[in-house]
């Protein structure tokens, strides 16, 4: 038996913006310099010719390389895949995570707060994260990397119709 298409278990439409991905490897990078320069240190400061720090040498650079790649290459463009979202007239909807996906809805007349954060990185590259919280702690949906006049619009859009909702039931 197949779901109705109306099921909300299904992938929200929007996807994040390019730019996300080049905020993403710009994190991956710095996270890549940041574990250089410990590995760097430790290659200064530790005795590579006694054990166990002599594999240190060749094990330490060639674990970093993965991590860069990794961080740097693959992850960016995997997360870019994975991260939708979307807003209906009923709920908001995200997917994030791009080694365990996590699905969240929350319904428009759950939301209490409706919050837009621009993080060093995303101003330099235009973008801003909407989250909508609720009274539970489970009940947040975070939408990162939105371009920032987006972010501002669903936010402001969102507050608008959660007030209205509770304008109602009053």
């Amino acid at each position: 038996m197949t779901a109705p298409s109306s099921s909300p278990v299904r992938a929200p439409a929007w996807s994040l913006p390019r730019s996300a991905i080049w905020l993403w490897a710009t994190q991956g990078l710095i996270g890549t310099l940041f574990w250089g320069a410990v590995l760097a240190a430790a290659l200064l400061f530790l005795p590579t010719d006694e054990a166990p720090f002599s594999v240190l040498p060749w094990a330490g650079p060639t674990a970093l390389g993965l991590y860069a790649v990794a961080s740097i290459g693959l992850q960016p463009v995997i997360r870019h895949r994975v991260h939708r979202w979307e807003v209906t007239g009923e709920a908001v909807y995200a997917l994030t995570g791009w080694l365990t996906r996590t699905w969240t809805l929350v319904p428009i007349a759950r939301i209490q707060t409706v919050d837009v954060t621009r993080g060093v990185l995303q101003q330099l590259y235009g973008l801003a994260s909407v989250a909508v919280l609720t009274a539970s702690s489970k009940g947040t949906v975070q939408v990162p990397h939105l371009p920032q006049g987006v972010a501002e619009a669903v936010a402001a859009d969102l507050a608008r119709r959660a007030e209205h909702v509770r304008d109602e039931a009053t």
